[in-house]
């Protein structure tokens, strides 16, 4: 009897010691997201992109960032026809753990939205949707802590993350799709 409880109490010991933090949120799918984004029941087209060395190099220099990755896809809402904005799901470790954020442009770049889809840090890092409204309308220049956006203290490192991320979304936008609809 007394190994029994000896090993329940060891058990519950480790279940109370394993870090909340652990436990990822995860708080909308993939087509909630595009619900989301683009309301219900609205087209949404996949548009993949693969920028040359050249594009790649006006994308780092506009995001102040390094490109992961040789391709790139938008999600572009339409309805009738018409183009509703442009959507992209980007990753990026905060900390030591993703998050994984919606960015929705208007139809002419600049910034709607941005949805939290999954957040893996401890909630209190996560930026509440207020921090994100001063972000929206805001053009990629003015993307910066030094111009203008406030910072969240305890939160530093995934205003940040989320800062990057937004400047590379609307970077490509600005060279992918924009420049390439004038031609």
């Amino acid at each position: 009897m007394k190994v029994i409880s000896h090993k329940i109490c060891l058990l519950l010991l480790l279940l109370l010691t394993i870090p909340q933090s652990s436990i990822a949120t995860i708080f909308y799918s993939k087509n909630e997201a595009m619900e989301l984004a683009f309301g219900k029941s609205k087209q949404v087209e996949l548009l993949s992109l693969f920028p040359n060395d050249q594009e790649t190099a006006k994308i780092q220099k506009l995001a102040k960032v390094k490109l992961e990755s040789g391709l790139f896809t938008f999600y572009i809402g339409k309805e009738q026809g018409n183009i509703l904005g442009y959507a992209a799901i980007e990753s990026i470790t905060v900390r030591t753990k993703p998050e994984t954020l919606m960015i929705v442009l208007t139809p002419e770049g600049e910034l709607r939205n941005v949805y939290t889809l999954a957040f893996h840090e401890p909630p209190e890092y996560q930026p509440p949707e207020r921090w994100y409204q001063q972000l929206y309308k805001r053009p990629l220049s003015a993307m910066d802590f030094n111009k203008g956006v406030d910072g969240i203290s305890g939160a530093t490192l995934s205003t940040r993350a989320a800062i990057t991320s937004i400047r590379k979304v609307m970077a490509i936008y600005q060279v992918l799709v924009k420049d390439k609809s004038k031609l």
